[in-house]
């Protein structure tokens, strides 16, 4: 039976730039189980710590919560850090609104507030009226509210209600006209897709179940939602995401099919919910599509045969192939998304990782550019196909996010909200350099810093990147980023392969077998910062979440000599297990699985938890997760917490910032996300020499 171990032992010496005692780390017992794939056996000394509910888990959780916090607390500059962040987050936000005949339903948060409320303005200068408050609906502290849906005539309000971080949510329906609840509800889980019929006789959803995967549903108002008739999904596995709609002129139900995320293989069905035809299929590819719907038109954002993407314009009336019309044809330029707004098709491309908005008609003639406000990031638009208003967002990283206002007919535009935030944008710099990786590939990255710095070959460097999924890191918005180059620190964002920034041949170029382009690339990166007199290796630190927590984890695995100190958040780490822990399944196309013997060999060699080396001297590193992320199973961030405070050698610290309510995508809460960017920034610039005050 497993006892507990632990115990904090205070050394003598002091290997941290700034002098306070340094603590040993709680001993973790080993429990080996051997498995053996393909015939090679596979030790993992700390399996069970994957049994989150475990008491042996829980007290070693607590174990190192404290010891965590022992260092985390007494790193100098906490406080003056801690109000920095206040400032940049503790202000009023608003959310891009959602218009039903004059009707603006958008979430907001004030500055006083800790989480975002839903809003009802009621015609564009009307009052703004609280539909739902956190602080009401529920009586925990950390769950945060979200609109699913909206009826068409601004009536109706499916929202969803989400504890901490978790992915899942539990849905309520509200009156907007009496302000009353009504009784149909549905319970916690993770749902595809939300969908209110016009009449708002009843509702479609999606919901996906561990081991059952996705099925669509049909819920009638006024029933049990325990009686809710399953209508598609019948047959499809758990690695088969299958989300429903109802499109804007509530004659079709759209059904889409994705295989594995990303998607290798789509399906799009549909279903004429006038004639009440059978579901029928519109198409199955090995491809990625993404729809925009028109009316009784559909585009169709799609990888298949043109790598950069394209669009496809079809009629639901008349959805045979040979009907089908290339309206955006692929072009040099990679085609990001594509939005069917105010009788516009409105496409969004990458150039040089700057997005550009362009413009065009039902059949594909251009029609001008839409009009930035600068070079950066634009989201959106947003509206629908019937309204001749739609709403964008415009963001760089010194710039906090803007949402605009525009006539689509007229091209006027006004800002709908900008928040105010102490961030003059005229004192800082951002500039994009290219570097080569060890192939020779030429990669752009994107460097963030005070005007008139000098690299002198000291200066503290923060570096983060993705690379992986087809996500593109374009300039945003970040408080890390703002806090970090104010206080001196120069901020680097690299474009790494397994992006979506040049389409989906450099998607391709990091999965599967050529992940490690991705990890060569980010070595690039560190290394062109260090032989362009940035930084040193001392002085330069690396962060990144989710697929870029892998990527932290194979640089302190390949080249722990290359950096000062790491975060690695919610993180992938266990690549031989990762399918089979929560929703893992998902990316085996994107990663592979270790199920199969060819993958396997190219998953073993660069799996971070199978290339820790006892005795080796690791950076500071601070690994960041919770209970509540449900999408990346946290296990791999306890163990190998546990893996590289043993292996260790260096007096550098080794912690795991834990919070019960974390999630993948963090929390509501605006306050437990100050504390964890403090946390993060706090031991960044501890390990790196970046003074906080």
């Amino acid at each position: 039976m497993w006892k507990s171990l632990f115990w904090l032992a205070v050394l003598v010496s002091c290997a941290a730039p700034w002098c306070v005692a340094q603590l040993t780390p709680p001993r973790t017992q080993t429990e080996p189980v051997t498995d053996t794939l393909h015939g090679v056996k596979i030790t993992d000394p700390y399996r069970w710590l994957e049994d989150q509910n475990s008491p042996a888990t829980r007290e070693w959780l607590a174990a190192q919560d404290k010891f965590a916090r022992a260092y985390l607390d007494t790193i100098p500059g906490r406080d003056a850090l801690h109000k920095k962040f206040e400032a940049l987050l503790k202000i009023d936000t608003m959310g891009v609104p959602s218009v039903r005949h004059d009707r603006y339903f958008f979430s907001r948060r004030m500055a006083g507030e800790d989480r975002a409320s839903l809003i009802l303005r009621d015609g564009l200068t009307g009052k703004d009226e609280v539909l739902v408050d956190p602080k009401t609906a529920t009586d925990d502290p950390t769950t945060s509210v979200q609109y699913l849906d909206l009826s068409d005539d601004g009536g109706l309000i499916a929202f969803g209600a989400r504890r901490g971080g978790e992915d899942e949510v539990s849905v309520r329906l509200l009156n907007v006209d009496t302000r009353k609840f009504l009784s149909d509800s549905l319970p916690r889980g993770r749902y595809f897709g939300f969908s209110i019929k016009p009449d708002k006789t009843g509702f479609f959803y999606s919901r996906f179940t561990v081991g059952q995967g996705s099925r669509v549903y049909y819920h009638a108002m006024g029933t049990p939602s325990a009686a809710d008739p399953e209508i598609f999904g019948k047959g499809y596995g758990p690695t088969q995401l299958v989300g429903a709609g109802v499109t804007e002129n509530g004659r079709w139900l759209l059904i889409e099919v994705s295989e594995g995320v990303p998607a290798k293989r789509t399906e799009l069905h549909f279903q004429d919910l006038r004639a009440r035809t059978p579901i029928r299929t519109l198409l199955k590819e090995d491809a990625e599509f993404a729809m925009a719907e028109a009316g009784d038109t559909l585009f169709l954002t799609t990888n298949w045969k043109a790598p950069n993407r394209r669009v496809i314009r079809l009629d639901l009336n008349s959805p045979a192939a040979e009907n089908w019309k290339d309206v955006v044809p692929e072009s040099p330029l990679a085609i990001e998304s594509s939005a069917a707004v105010g009788g516009r098709l409105f496409v969004r491309y990458l150039d040089n990782v700057i997005t550009h908005v362009k413009q065009f008609d039902i059949a594909g003639k251009p029609l001008g550019d839409l009009k930035l406000p600068g070079i950066g990031t634009a989201a959106g638009p947003y509206g629908r196909w019937r309204d001749d208003q739609a709403f964008f967002t415009f963001t760089s990283f010194v710039t906090p996010s803007t949402s605009y206002r525009f006539q689509v007919s007229t091209g006027k535009q006004d800002v709908w909200f900008r928040p105010t935030v102490p961030v003059r944008s005229e004192d800082f710099e951002t500039k994009q350099v290219w570097y080569g990786s060890k192939d020779g590939t030429k990669i752009p990255m994107f460097l963030v810093h005070r005007k008139g710095i000098t690299p002198d070959g000291n200066l503290p460097v923060l570096l983060n990147a993705y690379g992986g999924f087809n996500v593109s890191l374009t300039p945003n918005f970040s408080s890390q980023a703002v806090a970090w180059a104010q206080l001196g620190g120069v901020y680097a964002v690299a474009n790494l392969r397994g992006g979506g920034e040049f389409g989906e041949s450099w998607h391709r170029a990091g999965m599967f077998e050529h992940k490690q382009n991705v990890f060569d690339d980010f070595i690039g990166a560190a290394e062109w910062l260090v032989a362009n007199h940035y930084t040193k290796p001392a002085r330069l630190g690396i962060i990144g979440g989710s697929n870029g927590g892998l990527l932290m984890g194979a640089m302190m695995t390949q080249r722990p000599d290359l950096f000062g100190a790491i975060v690695c958040g919610a993180p992938l780490l266990d690549m031989l297990r990762y399918h089979n822990m929560s929703v893992g399944g998902w990316w085996a196309s994107e990663y592979g699985s270790a199920d199969d013997p060819k993958q396997f060999a190219y998953l073993r060699k660069y799996s971070p938890y199978h290339n820790v080396k006892k005795g080796a001297a690791y950076p500071a590193i601070m690994f960041v997760t919770g209970d509540a992320d449900t999408r990346v199973d946290p296990a791999h961030a306890r163990k190998m917490a546990a893996l590289v405070q043993f292996a260790n050698t260096s007096a550098n610290p080794i912690l795991l910032r834990y919070d019960t309510k974390g999630g993948h995508s963090g929390i509501g809460s605006v306050t437990k996300t100050i504390d964890e960017q403090v946390d993060q920034i706090a031991f960044l610039a501890g390990r790196l020499s970046l003074k906080l005050e």
